[in-house]
């Protein structure tokens, strides 16, 4: 007899998103025991594999397992809300703009203090990096390509966030990736780019460079702002 047959690419990850998915918007609500043997019959997968997904989601603080009681489905509370995947799933439902609202104010928190301590910190390398990424929003921003325009808005804050040289604020790079990703990927990006937040954009990077903390940080201030009247779909204004 043959070795068992490996299990299908990605079942996991379908599983894991599907379950995320259905838990972060409520379409299985705290408090409800899910059964192992119910969840590999339903998804078609192996028991080991749904064993493996309830782990990942313990951890992430999204279920509960105890004796006597089995796999639970934990409130808020307990969740996790810093995890990556967690932001996406809650992106992907009916929580979009609450989870954006939320995600926005922190990033008005945190990104101002990265800013001013990336122009007393910040690396030769690093302002080439922040400068490289204006650039490449400028270049693909007119022609339209969001995606590019994506690559080049991450390269910028991924970076801003390092150079602040502070272990916590990097920690949160992520939790910002998320936001830039899911605002271009629901589509809640114009089509062409607002010019201002470029502009915006290439202030905070000169002011980086220049080792002025007080510029750099309230030219990122103007950014989250400018980035937070869009989602609420406010009018651009460039000047």
């Amino acid at each position: 007899m043959g070795a068992p047959e490996p299990p299908k690419p990605g079942l996991h990850q379908t599983l894991l998103d599907d379950l995320g998915k259905r838990i972060t918007a409520g379409a299985i609500p705290p408090g409800e025991v899910l059964r192992i043997d119910a969840l590999a019959e339903h998804h078609g997968v192996s028991r080991p594999v749904v064993r493996e997904v309830v782990r990942v989601l313990e951890s992430m603080g999204l279920l509960t397992t105890r004796r006597r009681v089995g796999v639970t489905v934990a409130g808020r509370s307990g969740w996790n809300l810093f995890d990556p995947r967690i932001i996406r799933w809650r992106l992907d439902g009916e929580d979009r703009e609450a989870q954006l609202t939320s995600l926005g104010e922190l990033r008005g928190g945190l990104e101002p203090v990265a800013a001013a301590l990336a122009a007393l910190r910040a690396t030769p390398e690093q302002c080439g990096d922040l400068t490289r990424a204006v650039m490449g929003m400028s270049v693909h921003g007119k022609a339209g390509d969001l995606e590019a325009y994506l690559d080049a808005d991450l390269l910028f804050h991924r970076t801003l966030l390092a150079a602040s040289g502070n272990e916590m604020l990097v920690a949160l790079t992520e939790v910002v990736s998320e936001v830039l990703i899911g605002r271009t990927h629901h589509g809640l990006m114009p089509t062409r780019p607002n010019p201002l937040a470029i502009r915006l954009h290439a202030d905070v990077a000169q002011a980086v460079q220049s080792g002025d903390p007080a510029a750099a940080e309230q030219a990122m201030r103007e950014i989250i702002r400018e980035a937070s009247a869009a989602l609420r779909g406010e009018p651009a204004v460039d000047g």
